[in-house]
């Protein structure tokens, strides 16, 4: 573990390779599961505004989990996530021609219809952050549906760490993920 600046960071983020492999996996993160992706407290108010532009993405399930549970839902914990549809698929995945499972929050994105990507914590995938009072703790979250995407990690040479750096920068900002470049050339040449 090191730290920058308000994050202790765990080393397999420099040490693992990743690679999304969606024709491998076909998106299982977004249907397997007990939980939704968690949301950050400033994620619920841009649910509700980009919603009616997110709508015509989703599957009528979907929507209907929506109307059930609301636009998030909230833990034990007090933690806010995407709403499941009975207990598996995320609220907002739809499936393309392929059955590849993708996010209609993306995809308004995609088609310019809203600014907002996709909840961080998606868009971090396979990093999860976990705040505290004094800091925030980067890991590596290694599930065995994302082996292909390890495997693919591997034959390209990408490293966790780039492979989500639009997201880490998203997140942390740009001075951070200088820092974060120094720390892991740093730590490969030992």
């Amino acid at each position: 573990m090191f730290q920058i600046g308000k994050t202790i960071v765990s080393e397999d983020i420099i040490e693992k390779e990743f690679v999304c492999n969606l024709s491998a996996c076909k998106g299982a993160c977004c249907v397997d599961g007990d939980a939704g992706a968690p949301l950050e407290k400033e994620e619920l108010k841009i649910l509700e505004k980009i919603f009616p532009k997110v709508k015509p993405y989703m599957r009528n399930k979907g929507i209907e989990a929506i109307k059930k549970q609301g636009l998030y839902t909230t833990n034990e914990e007090g933690e806010h996530e995407t709403p499941l549809i009975d207990g598996a698929d995320c609220a907002f995945v739809f499936f393309d021609d392929k059955n590849i499972a993708l996010c209609a929050i993306e995809e308004a994105y995609n088609q310019g219809d809203i600014t907002f990507k996709k909840p961080v914590s998606c868009h971090l995938y396979p990093i999860r952050v976990q705040d505290y009072s004094e800091f925030s703790a980067v890991n590596y979250h290694h599930w065995q549906i994302c082996d292909d995407a390890c495997t693919l990690g591997k034959e390209f040479q990408t490293p966790v760490y780039k492979f989500v750096k639009q997201a880490l920068v998203r997140k942390f900002g740009e001075d951070w993920y200088v820092e974060l470049e120094k720390v892991a050339k740093k730590y490969l040449k030992k």
